[in-house]
């Protein structure tokens, strides 16, 4: 029930009080009266609907990282991100350098992070997963965020890959892989990218041929740049099945593919400038035989399913991104506070502070617009625009604020053994993989000048 402060006393004299006031302005009541429907009694003006207790911003807590703020969120997700945060921090956090430097992670932290119950975490208990929701997924991609962790890949398993094969995989499909990937006994990828196709899907050459009109599908072809190639069990493999449909768009298929089937070869574990503990590998499909059973979803339907999944993958990359600002101006605040600079600290000197401001600035008002497509995607109301603004516009400023952070730490934050060092490589890739963003913007700016109908 709307409430007009001041104009409570009721019936007639409440309304003749409002065009006294609004004549007394030099205005005209009948262009300001409340397009607003009368009460009979005056308690209706004192009636007000609950209203949700709204809880503060990060940027309103002493740390962006706090727990226990952000209006999206309650107390059941405040003790399951605890659970989360000691996880990652005191469990993965220890072993990340040795990742690194295997260019992997282990198979044992992928199973244990299936008992923490943090893969396939949003997806339906009935359908292998663990019955929670996006809100829950989101928890366990900021915190490995907060612990300074890239590795492993939970994003490409949990977020992106599994999805595929509860929403379009069959009983047996999702009887046979969810409770192993849920468990983390297989690990998941996905391959859309190859040496010719990187953002533009719809100029893939991977080929699956069909025997017959019934028959297998024979698989050709080549993929790159696939985050979890060398540990993979499974891949969803995007292939044309109709070379000869008016375009790629209508051909394409999305098969899974199971390691060990002869001609399914794996590439080496390729060196790259950040992200070094993610397994990224070239994947070559040599007349590999595939059965009908492994086409996951509709014949010729798998560019429309991409679509459809899309959004959740570009939403996922910005969640990250946004949490490695926070975690990154936080790690630069603590650095000036105690770096000893022209006889005080760095955070001594105005220029210092005002950078500061600039950079949490930003990082705010980026977690507002992130926060509400947390919230639309949870009632499953986000759209492929309004995901492409959050990918782009949230890697754009993970790149802004490395830059930034790494100009705080001076000559320390070019050194290789500081954490900022590594921020600053890694979240290059970001405005990179998941659909460059200057192809975000094409998304966008399509649904700008689209003609009306």
């Amino acid at each position: 029930m709307l409430v007009l402060k001041g104009f409570s006393s009721g019936g007639q004299q409440g309304t003749k009080l409002f065009r006294q006031t609004i004549r007394s302005l030099g205005g005209s009541s009948k262009h300001f009266e409340p397009n607003v429907t009368r009460p009979e009694s005056v308690e209706e003006y004192h009636h007000e609907e609950p209203v949700k207790k709204l809880r503060p911003p990060p940027c309103q807590m002493q740390n962006l990282m706090d727990i226990g703020s952000r209006s999206i969120f309650n107390e059941d997700h405040d003790m399951f991100r605890e659970s989360a945060r000691k996880f990652f921090r005191e469990y993965i956090h220890p072993q990340h350098k040795k990742f690194e430097a295997d260019g992997k992670v282990s198979r044992e932290v992928w199973k244990e992070l299936g008992k923490m119950g943090f893969l396939g975490i949003a997806l339906p208990a009935e359908k292998g997963g663990v019955g929670g929701t996006f809100l829950d997924e989101t928890i366990v991609l900021e915190e490995q965020a907060y612990a300074h962790c890239h590795a492993p890949a939970i994003t490409v398993h949990s977020t992106i890959v599994m999805p595929y094969i509860v929403n379009y995989g069959t009983p047996e499909q999702i009887d046979k892989f969810m409770p192993a990937m849920s468990s983390g006994e297989m690990v998941g990828a996905i391959a859309m990218t190859e040496p010719d196709a990187g953002s533009d899907l719809q100029g893939i050459r991977t080929r699956a041929k069909r025997e017959g009109e019934n028959g297998d599908f024979i698989l050709n072809g080549s993929k790159v740049f696939i985050t979890n190639g060398i540990l993979s069990d499974v891949v969803v493999v995007v292939a044309i099945t109709d070379p000869t449909a008016k375009s790629n768009a209508h051909g394409i298929t999305l098969f899974l593919v199971e390691d060990g089937m002869p001609g399914f070869k794996k590439g080496q574990n390729l060196n790259k400038v950040g992200y070094k503990a993610h397994d990224t590998a070239e994947l070559f499909f040599e007349d590999v035989r595939l059965p009908a059973s492994s086409v996951l979803g509709e014949l010729n339907k798998g560019f429309y399913q991409l679509m459809t999944e899309l959004p959740q993958e570009r939403l996922a990359l910005a969640i990250t991104a946004n949490a490695a600002c926070e975690w990154m101006f936080e790690q630069t605040r603590a650095y000036v506070m105690q770096r000893k600079a022209f006889g005080g600290t760095l955070s001594s000197l105005q220029t210092v502070q005002h950078k500061l401001a600039e950079l949490k600035t930003s990082i705010a008002v980026c977690r507002s617009f992130i926060d509400e497509c947390i919230a639309q995607h949870n009632i499953g109301c986000l759209n492929n625009d309004t995901a492409s603004m959050a990918k782009y516009w949230a890697t754009d400023l993970e790149n802004r604020v490395a830059t930034e952070c790494l100009q705080l730490h001076g000559g320390w934050g070019y050194m290789s053994d500081t954490c900022i060092s590594r921020s600053f490589i890694d979240a290059r890739v970001q405005s990179i993989y998941g659909g460059a963003n200057e192809i975000m913007k094409e998304l966008i700016g399509r649904t700008i000048v689209k003609p009306a109908k």
